[in-house]
């Protein structure tokens, strides 16, 4: 498959391309940047994209379809291009490329050093202005949480006040033990920096000499009587130790260490950095990726660690990742250059680092689950789907009222079907039906578009016609309900058979229908020839995804439930000649089937109710 002819001015720009280091932008129709990239050889690396494109993803596949025109910017160096191309990618945020959402919006507790009576902030933003900055946090709440543990511990100053020692009354903090009160002159400035000092390495992870000093210092105030101020100094221990005892130790060698990990699933991407400081596990955040769904693993802890890092207010020695980088050299001369000393890259094979990665996976995998579930329940982003699903395909009115069908067989026998029902973007598992497909071709062979057009005729026929009520039965109410879009899992073909079935019963030009491909879940539309391909990452793809997946795994399992009664029944019974009674005594006298049929003739024949030609039966049979 190649790309249709380019327009004659991007032709001509691709055979200027240098084969020099740099960056490239591709823009679109409307001259926007859709994406930035860097390349060792430009040339090489931008004509590869218009080339065949049977190996491409589907994402770069679209990518190239958008491209309208192209620009680059030549380097001396491939560690050139790469902060050229991350600072591109800021400047752009192309919809195309990998972005860390929100990556300057994070909250970073900083601690403003640069005064002589440092007070500590929340900002989000970094600033070359002698603070020191800690983080990031993924939430402000995160970091209050952090503060307020830290806070009866480190008493330090948030207000902004003019501390001269001089003021007649501290505020309430003072009073409460939040404060160490140099505004009235409780503490000196020196002692009032040691106290911040603390806090700072506290939140550096040197917890063993802060704990030593808190000590020193209670043990130091006790000999001169100072009671008070030792209880003080003995509070605050206790509420470090308490601190501390939350934070794991995971390693015996003081190592300073960032494990990295993600997630994946149904197009989002779930990020889990453990900051591992001297041995201890003092802390860890989950960030989101846009636009990384179909990425190669390579590619996306690339970007991540490209994005975490440009900013990142520490940067360890030490990185562990889940699998080797392509460009591991180039990213480590670069994280080299920002730490100013070396940084590595290490991918563990074995043992408690191998184990730190798996953790931080595992913990990135709940995360997303979690962060799915609590999608599922916001009922702003099932209205928002509903919303983009209308605009995607263009129905009369929202697709308020989904219905979704799916075949399940296993060679042809206890064929189902499953419809599901989603609701304002919720599944309404109260409308889920399912049904027992009768239409098996003789050969047992199945026949997936038999079964579809049964089950979608036996489901809208009752929307249609008066069926006299069942004795004992009270009327269904959920056959007459109509959806505002009917969805049938598969492509050309089981559209085609969807269509035929609401001609058939009046129905088609009331009930919207789409089939969904199972390979790049495209959505077919009658009358059109190519089909629509829902944004990778939006709420209206998970919402059908959602859909499909429900009616699937409703369909697997009513035709499991089904084959299981099939399996459990005796084999005996489909023997000519046993009727009940000559079963249990069969089972009573062997205790088995497996029993049964590893007996002879003339065995099975002396059970009594048994003849010799029904007793030859069941050996041929079993």
């Amino acid at each position: 498959m190649s790309r249709p002819e380019l327009p004659p001015e991007l032709q001509a720009k691709l055979t200027a391309l240098p084969t020099k280091p740099g960056c490239y932008l591709f823009r679109d129709a409307e001259n926007e940047v859709i994406y930035v990239g860097k390349a060792v050889n430009l040339r090489h690396r931008v004509r590869s994209y218009f080339q065949s494109q049977r190996g491409h993803s589907a994402k770069t596949r679209r990518l190239v379809a958008t491209i309208a025109d192209l620009e680059w910017v030549v380097t001396d160096t491939e560690l050139e291009a790469l902060i050229l191309e991350n600072e591109l990618i800021k400047r752009y945020r192309p919809r195309f490329n990998i972005r860390l959402k929100d990556d300057k919006q994070y909250p970073y507790i900083k601690v403003h050093w640069q005064d002589p009576f440092p007070k500590v902030s929340v900002v989000r933003r970094m600033l070359p202005d002698g603070a020191r900055y800690y983080g990031p946090f993924t939430s402000g709440h995160a970091v209050r949480q952090t503060l307020e543990a830290l806070r009866k511990v480190f008493p330090y100053l948030d207000c902004n006040r003019e501390i001269t020692g001089q003021d007649k009354r501290a505020c309430l903090y003072y009073d409460i033990k939040r404060c160490a009160g140099p505004c009235i002159g409780a503490v000196s400035q020196e002692e009032y920096r040691a106290i911040v000092d603390g806090l700072c390495q506290f939140l550096e992870g040197k917890t063993e000499e802060v704990m030593a000093e808190l000590h020193r210092r209670m043990e130091r105030a006790a000999e001169r009587l100072q009671f008070e101020r030792a209880a003080m100094y003995r509070d605050q221990i206790r509420a470090a130790e308490r601190i501390v005892e939350r934070q794991k130790v995971v390693s015996g060698r003081q190592e300073d260490e960032d494990v990295i990990a993600f997630a994946q699933d149904k197009g989002q991407t779930c990020v889990q950095v453990f900051f591992i400081r001297r041995g201890r596990l003092i802390g860890r955040e989950t960030f989101w990726l846009e636009g990384a769904s179909e990425e190669e693993n390579q590619e996306l802890l690339t970007s991540f660690i490209q994005q975490f890092y440009d900013e990142a207010a520490y940067l360890p020695p030490n990185i562990l990742l889940p699998v080797e980088l392509a460009e591991a050299e180039i990213i480590e001369q670069w994280l080299r250059s920002k730490r100013g000393a070396k940084v590595t890259l290490k991918v563990p094979r074995r043992g408690s680092k191998k184990a730190l990665v798996a953790m931080a996976a595992e913990n990135a995998a709940s995360a997303l689950a979690a962060m799915q579930t609590a999608w599922e329940a916001d009922a702003h982003r099932h209205t928002e789907a509903v919303a983009n699903l209308q605009a995607a395909l263009d129905l009369p009115k929202p697709p308020t009222r989904i219905e979704c069908f799916d075949i399940s067989t296993l060679q042809g026998t206890n064929t189902v079907g499953s419809m599901v029902v989603f609701v304002r973007g919720a599944p309404r598992k109260s409308d889920y039906r399912r049904f027992k497909v009768r239409s098996v071709t003789k050969t047992g062979q199945p026949d997936d578009f038999a079964a579809m057009r049964e089950v979608l005729m036996r489901r809208f026929r009752r929307a249609v016609e008066d069926a006299p009520p069942t004795p004992g039965r009270r009327p269904d109410p959920v056959w007459k309900l109509l959806p505002d879009l009917l969805i049938v899992d598969g492509g050309k073909g089981q559209l085609g058979v969807a269509v035929e079935v609401l001609k058939e019963l009046g129905l088609y030009e009331v009930v919207p229908v789409a089939g969904l491909a199972k390979r790049e879940e495209l959505l077919f539309l009658p009358g059109r020839a190519e089909p629509v391909r829902l944004p990778k990452d939006s709420p209206e793809m998970y919402l059908v995804q959602r859909v499909r997946d429900e009616a699937h795994r409703v369909a697997v399992s009513y035709q499991r439930h089904l084959r299981g009664k099939t399996m459990t029944r005796s084999r005996l019974e489909e023997i000519p000649g046993i009727g009940m009674k000559r079963r249990q005594a069969l089972l009573k006298h062997f205790g088995s089937i497996d029993a049964i049929r590893n007996a002879s003739v003339e065995e099975i024949a002396a059970v009594p109710g048994m003849t010799r030609a029904v007793a030859k039966r069941v050996k041929e049979l079993l």
